[in-house]
């Protein structure tokens, strides 16, 4: 039964999920973090909030058993994302489970910005009558320049379309197609700047995103523009900001993320246009339900069926293709682990090729299990989560073809590893639906199940291998339950995949290789 510990507050619905489905659950709240040290080996999952920092001792801790961290929200900045990867370690987050209430904030933060409501509210409250003072803009006419129209962002377009603003947004992601779709003029960022008499901000916090309106940028801005950003603090350099609002480039900024949280002194307090909120974003009763529960379904999904939602760090497999692509994962599998056994010299380049059947389902995964069967003798480390890093860091190419081509199989997988030696390409594909064979080695026809124990040999296509090869293998007593046998000519090379009932010892590998016919021959388990 894999075991699940949530150390955030979670709703009591959210574990029932858990514990519903069979995933044995330890609700532990505000666990110290030498506590979550010392007990994350014993875990399978850890569902969180904000307040637990998953940090590289503790993805290291989960000691290989840790399988999936779920961020109960979207922002994982308190989780340490290169570490979980390089651990094996799927990092979930719920995209979709707030994106409606940090919407909703960011227009009502624009709102406020545009009539000064905050500092209007505390006027009257303390007695006074300024009306003239909290003179307001209207949003009706003006434009909004959205940073990022992602899952929020383009709810916040949604809406400020609502209010007859015009629209433009900054975003690399952004299709031509889907800007259409959401009625937004795509822009780029220096375009945006000058434009917008309001911006939004959608976006994570990155490398790229980092400062991305720093003083320069600022600059950069229509005069009085007001700013709202309810995405990630680290996103606007403050110092920057706070001299653009003294100056006046800037008219206003409304904030619910700082660069340190929690906020408790930081430069922008106590300038006269500027609202803050204490990361209200997702703070709505709805909006917490919602990702605790999402949350506790997708880290279920995957500790069940290996079903992968919102991971961060390895392709998604939905509950439905999960069954579907469980037989093509065992090929891909399997086609992996016999190039990383017969493979002895550096990798260049790993290629998959897909046509057929398996063409037309979501080859992401098939890859990235391929490639960590390839790297595994390499690092026991490897799985399918930090296979891309591994290969990365090696200086490995990675690549995948899907082809829409007819071929001879109705469906087939075709693995090309190249070394600095050679290029060796093998293929396989399903009996029946679900059973994995290979059919082909280095141009050579062959059908073959692979099976625990298993003797590789490439030798010369002369009369006598079969013979002595069981002479051998009788002598030592090992049982051969197949034989395979491909040549590309007669008189050629050719190559022979035979299964035995044991193991084979060094001594009788070597008794193997010295037949005359052999040129080659390797041991290989599955």
């Amino acid at each position: 039964m894999p075991k699940v510990l949530i150390s955030d507050k979670l709703s009591d619905r959210a574990v029932a999920v858990f514990r519903d489905r069979g995933i044995d659950v330890d609700f532990e709240p505000g666990l110290s973090a030498e506590d979550l040290l010392a007990r994350i080996a014993d875990y399978d999952g850890l569902a969180i909030r904000s307040a637990t920092k998953v940090t590289d001792a503790v993805l290291a801790a989960g000691n290989g058993r840790l399988k999936v961290v779920g961020r109960a929200g979207i922002g994982v900045d308190n989780v340490d994302l290169a570490a979980a990867t390089k651990n094996g370690v799927v990092v979930m987050n719920t995209p979709f489970g707030n994106s409606i209430t940090t919407a909703e904030h960011a227009v009502a933060m624009m709102m406020a910005l545009a009539r000064q409501i905050p500092a209007a509210d505390a006027s009257t409250r303390a007695g006074k009558w300024e009306k003239s003072k909290f003179m307001g803009v209207e949003l009706f006419g003006k434009t909004l320049g959205l940073v990022g129209s992602g899952n929020i962002g383009s709810i916040v377009a949604d809406r400020a379309q609502g209010l007859k603003m015009k629209v433009v947004a900054y975003d690399p992601f952004l299709s031509p197609e889907r800007a259409r779709e959401l009625g937004v003029e795509k822009v780029g960022i220096d375009d945006l700047l000058a434009r917008a008499d309001f911006i939004t901000i959608h976006t994570p916090l990155t490398d790229s995103t980092r400062n991305l309106l720093d003083a320069k940028a600022l600059a950069k801005c229509k005069p009085g523009v007001r700013i709202v950003n309810c995405a990630r603090g680290g996103i606007i350099d403050e110092a920057a900001l706070k001299d653009a609002l003294e100056s006046g480039q800037v008219a206003g900024a409304a904030l619910d993320v700082f660069a340190e949280e929690p906020a408790r002194d930081n430069p922008l307090f106590g300038i006269p246009n500027v609202v803050a909120t204490p990361h209200l974003g997702a703070a709505t009763e709805e909006a917490q339900e919602n990702v605790a529960l999402q949350v506790a379904e997708q880290m279920s999904d995957y500790l069940l069926t290996g079903a992968v939602s919102n991971a961060l760090n390895m392709p998604s497999i939905s509950a439905e293709d999960a069954p579907r692509l469980q037989p093509y994962m065992a090929l891909a599998c399997q086609l992996g682990s016999f190039a990383g056994q017969v493979t002895e010299t550096a990798i260049k380049a790993v290629t998959l090729e897909f046509e057929g059947h398996v063409a037309k389902l979501n080859v992401k995964p098939l890859v990235q299990a391929a490639l960590a069967e390839v790297m595994k003798p390499f690092s026991d480390a490897v799985n399918m989560v930090n296979a891309p890093v591994f290969a990365r860091e090696r200086g490995v190419d990675v690549s995948e073809v899907v082809h829409d081509r007819p071929g001879d199989y109705q469906t087939l997988i075709k693995l090309t590893v190249k070394t600095e030696r050679f290029e060796r390409s093998l293929s396989g594909t399903l009996f029946g639906g679900a059973l994995p064979r290979i059919v082909d080695i280095k141009g050579i026809a062959i059908e073959a199940e692979l099976t625990p124990h298993m003797l590789y040999i490439t030798n010369h296509d002369k009369p006598g291998l079969i013979g002595g090869l069981g002479t051998v293998l009788g002598n030592a007593g090992v049982n051969i339950a197949t034989f395979h046998l491909g040549r590309a000519q007669a008189g050629g090379d050719a190559i022979a995949l035979i299964s035995v009932d044991e193991e084979i010892s060094p001594d009788l590998l070597a008794q193997i290789q010295a037949l005359p016919q052999i040129k080659q021959v390797k041991t290989l388990r599955f």
